[in-house]
């Protein structure tokens, strides 16, 4: 099976093939940087993109992959006026948080990163061209895209023409409730850039369209974003390079939600859960884990206890794999089995991929109780492939632990495996007292002891 892909316009998975054989073009709606992240944004903008990217590149695919950074807005230039700071500060403080957010779950980073403001002349260009073509006037300062135009509308949303609401307060100059702004005239005080028709500053919609058209040319393959995105964004954005000509996305892709008592998580509802609060007691590698365990076009509905289940699952993933790697040396790579391959071509089945996974963790954990290494080795090596391709490989970066010391922990090893000798010796004798003091002092210093067929192993307790 070749990879499929639900496309939201088509309301169907259909077969995946690129523009351009080899390569694949990708733009993902990436952050309006107004606030802080939290784990709804870096699910939507950074993990599922993430993991299509990198089931992409494994397939032989390189990607072109473009996500964006709204850095002027109403919601910025309010926020920073609130807090009496520089619009451009407030935008790069978040920015930045963003960027370290990505980086904290193990996000590879984008081919290109652009701001809206870097893109004023594209932006401006391509009003221009809209007018030209009669899908858009100006009036009053402000540019409108004249909806009623575009004989497909609604086709990305189901809008109704009779029943848009764009979200946006009314201009003096708009023709119709159903047009949207795409150059809003400057008002006292806020930040503009010179145009055709006067002081002014991009709308949203208008961004994507002019930087995905810059980067990634007329037609490209994959658009992505959140769910909330569909409209009016992503059916705005699909107007106005329709508006000049442009084939556009040819897939359209949308991550669902990440909810709390069923409403989707946000700030203005008060149930915003940021990443430092969740790696106070989760690790990051296991907080990935729990947002890609549900498929991509299922809602997550948050809760501590979810978490935390997911945490131990992904536990037992990784524990299997450092065994291995302290019984029998080193854990390699190895081909995917053909059940993952068909799950993540399967519209990125995630969740069945992972099926597969705790499958081979099974099978690789008998054969270790068993005394069988070389099955052991083998199973970890196909388990360890498939971890990397979701991003969740314990043993490189940024997940592997960047001050680990050979050196201590050989010292270590010679240390407890002394320890280990004694409480070997006390079992020997029957003195039981002796040898439950030695395990006892042992999982107070955090590690853990497994008797095994091997002998006693020992390891360290890490927190979810």
């Amino acid at each position: 099976m070749s990879l499929h892909l639900y496309d939201t316009a088509t309301r169907a998975v259909r077969p995946f093939e690129p523009l351009r054989p080899g390569v694949v073009s990708l733009y993902n709606c990436g952050a309006t940087v107004q606030w802080y992240p939290h784990i709804g944004h870096l699910r939507g903008a950074g993990v599922v993109y993430d993991v299509l990217r990198r089931w992409l590149a494994h397939s032989g695919y390189e990607v072109v992959h473009v996500r964006n950074v709204t850095d002027i807005d109403d919601k910025i230039l309010s926020k920073a006026a609130g807090a009496g700071r520089d619009w451009w500060e407030w935008a790069t403080t978040h920015e930045r948080a963003f960027s370290d957010a990505y980086d904290t779950l193990g996000c590879l980073r984008p081919s290109i990163e652009p701001r809206a403001t870097g893109h004023i002349p594209q932006i401006i260009g391509m009003i221009a061209e809209l007018i030209e073509a009669g899908k858009a006037y100006a009036a009053a300062g402000d540019v409108y895209f004249a909806v009623r135009s575009d004989s497909n509308y609604g086709f990305l949303s189901g809008q109704r023409l009779d029943e848009v609401q764009q979200g946006e307060s009314e201009g003096a100059g708009k023709a119709d409730f159903a047009d949207f702004t795409m150059w809003k005239a400057a008002k006292p005080g806020e930040p503009f850039w010179d145009s055709p028709w006067g002081p002014g500053r991009p709308g949203w919609h208008i961004e994507c369209s002019a930087m995905a058209r810059n980067y990634l040319g007329d037609a490209f393959d994959i658009h992505g974003g959140g769910l909330d995105l569909i409209f009016p964004h992503h059916e705005n954005e699909a107007a106005q390079s329709h508006g000049v000509g442009d084939p556009f996305a040819r897939f359209w892709m949308h991550s669902h939600w990440v909810t709390m008592a069923g409403e989707k998580m946000s700030k203005s509802l008060g149930n915003v859960l940021s990443l430092p609060a969740i790696t106070e007691h989760t690790r990051a590698i296991a907080l990935r884990y729990y947002l890609l365990s549900v498929h991509y076009r299922s809602s997550i509905e948050y809760s501590r206890e979810a978490l935390d289940d997911a945490a131990k699952a992904f536990e037992r993933i990784e524990g299997f794999l450092q065994r291995v790697a302290d019984r029998v040396g080193p854990v390699g790579t190895a081909d995917l089995p053909q059940a993952f391959t068909d799950a993540m071509d399967d519209d990125l089945g995630v969740p069945r991929a992972l099926a597969v996974v705790h499958d081979r963790v099974r099978v690789g954990n008998a054969a270790l109780a068993g005394g069988d290494h070389p099955a052991a080795a083998a199973e970890a090596a196909v388990i360890r492939s498939m971890l990397a391709v979701l991003g969740v490989d314990p043993f490189v970066a940024p997940w592997l632990d960047a001050g680990s010391d050979d050196a201590l922990h050989a010292a270590t090893d010679r240390l407890i495996a002394r320890l280990l000798a004694d409480r070997t010796a006390a079992r020997a004798a029957k003195d039981f007292a002796a040898a439950d003091s030695i395990r006892n002092t042992l999982a107070q210093a955090g590690f853990a002891i497994e008797d095994t067929v091997d002998g006693p192993v020992w390891s360290v307790n890490t927190p979810s």
